[in-house]
């Protein structure tokens, strides 16, 4: 009798204590004030006990639902998150989907951030068969998630995809992705004026293939990681160029119009050196007759004279005589520039104006707009002093587009999207 009853009493007891311990796992797994080790060693715990490579979506949605919560993102230590290496933070989810060779996209699925099993004869690894993608989530100034212009990326996927002759990944199924990844995500976005989501989107050729062929398979993910300003100081913090006449980034026929994976790692020998030098980045100019400016390393750039914006042109679209990307942020600021009265001017611009610009500033999604303080070639350099950072110019064109995409100005053209 009493034994019994202890030996009931000590199995409830039991079991109490696993319910506890489970529901515990499960509420702090993706927490992301748990230490990161633990975090990774539960969050694979979890993902363990689903079939390999899953997750299912229901718990992602339950996930994300907390994520959204304004309390959940009150628990990041954002001072210290956004003092880390630039895109260096791990988050919790990924978005990941297949598609064999003359198949269309599926819409795949969201698992746990994690590496990818890939064979070593993977075209992306051999061949360089890719293109990715740079977006930003951020929140508005009433706390709501906000997109920039994500059909625009969409595109440029698109024919960056059919460039490298890969599957095109359809516009719907990437901004579907975009979006549940994001959300999925949302407690690392941080809040208004803090920072952003920075969000990369990768097509790559992930089947096997030795021979100089288009792969057989490819995948498509998108991963998330929360970041500060792009360069160090303030986001308006002017930057040295060094104006680049012995590499090129480009040339006419290739693939510089599209923003392909093998594009980016021929720079970061020039970058090293300027930055060796002590220089902030690279000025590129054209590769025939090194005269005219195309871009810097990881941005767009235009040149201010009078009430005249200059900046080198674009046909778009994946045009093979491209040399530089069609950005976002330059499409953008082409048209908030002729809304704000400015003279805009696509055409080729000498890299020697510079000396005579009033100012000079870069764009894109990392950078967004950004001043640029110095340029120099072959030891003749051109200076640009402003109070505050950024010429009068350059910092109207930066508070119109940062108030657009955080609900502070006016959205006449329908770019932002709210998540919710």
């Amino acid at each position: 009798g009493a034994a019994s009853d202890m030996q009931r009493s000590m199995s409830a007891w039991l079991c109490s204590v696993l319910l506890a311990s489970l529901l515990l796992c499960h509420a702090t797994a993706f927490s992301p004030t748990l230490f990161p080790g633990l975090r990774s060693s539960t969050r694979a715990s979890l993902s363990s006990q689903k079939r390999p490579g899953q997750y299912h979506y229901n718990s992602v949605v339950g996930l994300r639902a907390t994520a959204v919560d304004k309390t959940e993102t009150s628990t990041v230590d954002w001072d210290d998150v956004l003092s880390k290496p630039w895109g260096s933070v791990d988050t919790d989810f990924m978005y990941y989907s297949e598609c064999k060779a003359g198949e269309d996209w599926q819409y795949g699925e969201m698992r746990p951030y994690g590496n990818l099993d890939v064979s070593p004869r993977a075209a992306v690894l051999n061949y360089g068969q890719g293109v990715f993608e740079g977006m930003k989530a951020q929140r508005s100034e009433d706390g709501k998630i906000v997109l920039f212009r994500p059909d625009r990326n969409a595109r440029r996927v698109y024919y960056g995809c059919k460039r490298l002759c890969m599957p095109p990944v359809p516009e719907d199924i990437f901004i579907k992705a975009i979006k549940e990844t994001v959300l999925a995500n949302a407690k690392w976005v941080p809040p208004c004026g803090k920072g952003s989501l920075y969000l990369r989107p990768l097509i790559i050729g992930t089947g096997p293939m030795l021979g100089l062929a288009p792969a057989p398979s490819y995948s498509f993910l998108v991963y998330v990681s929360p970041v500060g300003s792009y360069f160090k100081g303030n986001q308006l913090a002017p930057i040295t160029l060094k104006i680049e006449d012995e590499y090129s980034r480009a040339a006419p026929g290739g693939s510089g119009g599209c923003k392909a994976v093998g594009n980016y790692a021929g720079s970061l020998l020039p970058q090293q050196e300027a930055k060796a030098a002590g220089y902030d980045n690279v000025l590129y100019i054209d590769a025939a007759e090194k005269k005219y400016l195309e871009e810097v390393g990881t941005s767009n750039i235009f040149v201010v004279k009078g009430n005249a914006i200059y900046t080198p042109p674009c046909n778009g679209g994946g045009d093979p005589q491209d040399t530089i990307l069609e950005g976002v942020t330059r499409d953008s600021v082409i048209q908030v520039a002729k809304d704000l009265g400015y003279d805009l001017k696509e055409e080729r611009v000498p890299f020697k104006m510079l000396w005579d610009a009033d100012e000079a500033f870069t764009v894109g999604t990392a950078v967004v707009v950004s001043s640029i303080g110095a340029v120099t070639h072959r030891g003749d350099t051109k200076e640009w002093k402003f109070e505050g950072g950024g010429g009068p110019v350059t910092s109207k064109i930066y508070e119109t587009i940062t108030g657009i995409q955080v609900g502070r100005v006016e959205d006449q053209h329908g770019w932002v999207t709210y998540l919710e």
